[in-house]
């Protein structure tokens, strides 16, 4: 049940952010939405890594030097293709598990269940996207219209 609920949730993400990025073409100004949607990407990459356990992830930064917008569509479907697969070959059970990191400026030790992970990945989407949208509105264009209901209607 969970499985299905976070796999639904990342591909209303998808949908959400693509409509977002799509929006994002227009701004003259793309400064400050390409460095936000950055580092959504940047978020699932590092947490991926975390849930791996792969010593690598300590080099991804949240907030870094960000991406060129033509690299957004490609880096994004690159990021969410491995949670989808990742979500997909798991099991309910799997997601139960307790995910152990590092974390913080002071390098502490900290653990989240990996469907905990999952659904923050999804519900900070949400926020940035919102940042996004209100970037967009300011720059005098009609943000994408990304809310839920939208995505089931239009399904």
């Amino acid at each position: 049940m969970m499985k299905q609920y976070l796999i639904n949730t990342f591909r209303f993400n998808d949908w959400a952010n693509k409509l977002t990025l799509s929006a994002m073409q227009n701004l003259a100004d793309k400064k400050e939405s390409v460095i936000l949607f950055s580092h959504l990407i940047r978020a699932q990459n590092k947490w991926m890594l975390r849930v791996k356990n792969d010593p690598t992830e300590s080099q991804i930064k949240w907030f870094d030097t960000p991406f060129e917008f033509e690299e957004l569509t490609n880096r994004w479907e690159v990021s969410l293709n491995e949670w989808l697969g990742f979500l997909s070959d798991s099991t309910d059970t799997d997601l139960d598990k307790e995910i152990s990191y590092t974390a913080g400026t002071d390098e502490s030790s900290s653990s989240t269940l990996l469907h905990d992970i999952a659904l923050q990945l999804n519900y900070h989407s949400i926020l940035h996207r919102a940042q996004i949208c209100m970037r967009i509105h300011e720059q005098g264009f009609e943000p994408p219209h990304v809310d839920y209901i939208y995505y089931v209607w239009e399904k």
